[in-house]
């Protein structure tokens, strides 16, 4: 009854040393069909690079990790459009930039992600000024994230269908046209808030297939082998523009008003869509879409619940995202009602926390793996810091909080984003990453509302401390699980005189018991 045979694999799904890199990646789907494209550069597509390592699937049943169904098998085998030979080996901080497809991509991002932060920026601050509510400005976030939590799963059916460079042309377009409305609104002086919650509300539709598009098309621009730095450089990319973003939002806001940053993210939109047009397509990594059909919404959810390092990530990220992030609320809640300091340290938190998180996209880049331990560590380090921001006495100190905050949350992002995606079949990504977006992003309809009712109840320290404790507890709870399912227990001693908690194997007699 000893389930020795089981054990190094489970004992994996936590595990941070060399001998995870050596581990078999999890059995997702044919091994004749390992990737979506060809090799990487180096290999030929007979003898396909395995994937960056990430934490196997705690499976005993290897049946379990296989598609059972015909549509999860399909548009796996390797791509024959393309000359993938060319795409680098992730070899630096900056590897998959090497790619010129990712390449127009990454500069078409970073001007449209400076003109979002500054539509963020400009929106919440105009939600407040109107109304002088930080409830109002949850019910905004709300809005935006509402659409993903209702239709989240099925744009990940449409992403799995559609081609998606086409697709993030129609998405990219919808949501120009949207903050040029909003703009001529706001600069004729006609704007009212309802104005605003229906333009939030009209991105978040948007996002609904934009979100999970992207995520999917980062891995046809530069194949398997380039994945987790191209994730993260995306977050590094979205982290720098939120340092430029929130600072030129200030001094618009203050200067000439909300409209013209309004303005300027409607216009930042034709950078994208001119690099997505730019692209060579025999140079997309392509998976063959999956053919329209009945029951692949359930056949998605079936998937990820049959795979617990799916499901678990995804479960912390979507208390996190709940509960964690909305800063939006707190923030803005500090610099007009805490501190009394304005939309200028509005800008300036933003902006610091960007640094943190930019930080910390590049640390991942630069890791070059995406493990499950770090996940947790970095959940509980966020959880923590969230509630000793929230006791800040002064403007400067919580400000500096701001930085350590931002590399923790990113660090979360990142390579609960990373992990999800490598492990998940090519055929399924769009479902899969679809649901993880639905629950980081959707779960603000919920929680946002909720913390801006406690914020402005019991003020802000009380709101943000409360959305650490959820997170850090979260995480805590979710590490335990997954530690008890990769075959570990909690060890608590003593280090050179300082208290150490560690995962460590659970012996044979242990192990057991538990079956007995």
């Amino acid at each position: 009854m000893t389930p020795t045979s089981t054990t190094p694999r489970r004992r994996a799904l936590l595990s941070t040393g060399p001998g995870a890199h050596s581990a078999p990646a999890p059995a997702t789907h044919d091994s004749s069909a390992a990737h979506d494209s060809p090799a990487t550069a180096g290999t030929s597509p007979a003898g396909a690079e395995p994937a960056p390592a990430v934490d196997p699937a705690p499976v005993e049943d290897p049946a379990q990790a296989a598609p059972t169904t015909p549509s999860a098998a399909a548009g796996t085998a390797p791509a024959t459009a393309g000359p993938s030979p060319r795409t680098p080996r992730p070899s630096s901080m900056f590897s998959s930039l090497k790619v010129r497809n990712y390449r127009l991509f990454f500069l078409g991002q970073v001007v449209s992600n400076t003109g979002t932060w500054m539509q963020r920026i400009a929106q919440d601050w105009l939600v407040l000024s109107l109304t002088g509510s930080s409830a109002a400005v949850g019910i905004t976030t709300a809005l935006q994230f509402l659409p993903m939590l209702l239709f989240g799963l099925y744009g990940g059916v449409l992403v799995d269908r559609l081609p998606k460079r086409p697709t993030l042309l129609v998405t990219q377009a919808a949501m120009a046209l949207t903050g040029l409305a909003l703009a001529f609104l706001t600069l004729s002086g006609h704007v009212q808030v309802w104005h605003v919650y229906l333009a939030a509300f009209a991105v978040g539709l948007a996002t609904v297939v934009d979100n999970p598009a992207r995520q999917s098309f980062v891995s046809e621009m530069v194949g398997p082998g380039q994945l987790q730095n191209a994730v993260s450089l995306n977050s590094a990319n979205f982290q720098s523009a939120r340092l430029v973003g929130p600072a030129v939002a200030g001094l618009l806001i203050t200067g000439v008003g909300t409209g013209w940053a309004f303005l300027l993210n409607g216009l930042s939109f034709v950078a994208p869509i001119a690099g997505l047009l730019l692209m060579r397509a025999r140079e997309l990594h392509v998976v063959q879409r999956t053919p329209r059909g009945k029951g692949q919404l359930r056949e998605g959810l079936r998937y990820v619940a049959g795979r617990p390092d799916l499901i678990w990530p995804i479960v912390l990220v979507g208390f996190i995202g709940t509960f964690g992030f909305n800063f939006p609320v707190w923030l803005s809640a500090y610099a007009d009602d805490t501190f009394h300091a304005g939309a200028g340290a509005y800008s300036l938190f933003n902006t610091l926390m960007a640094l943190g998180s930019l930080a910390g996209a590049l640390l991942a880049a630069r890791r070059g793996t995406a493990r499950l331990r770090v996940l947790i560590a970095a959940a509980i380090a966020f959880g923590a810091l969230e509630v000793v921001a929230a006791t800040a006495p002064s403007l400067w100190l919580f400000a500096l909080l701001m930085v350590p905050i931002g590399i923790a949350g990113l660090t979360v992002n990142v390579t609960a984003n990373t992990s999800v995606q490598m492990a998940t079949d090519p055929a399924m990504r769009g479902r899969v990453m679809a649901l993880f977006m639905m629950v980081f992003m959707g779960g603000s309809p919920l929680g946002a509302p909720l913390v801006g009712w406690v914020t402005d109840a019991y003020g802000p320290r009380i709101g943000f401390a409360l959305g650490g404790l959820v997170s850090m507890a979260a995480a805590t709870t979710i590490g335990l699980v997954l530690a008890r399912l990769g075959g570990l227990r909690v060890s608590l001693g003593w280090h050179r005189g300082a208290p150490r908690v560690r995962f460590v194997p659970r012996t044979r007699t242990e192990e057991h018991l538990a079956t007995v």
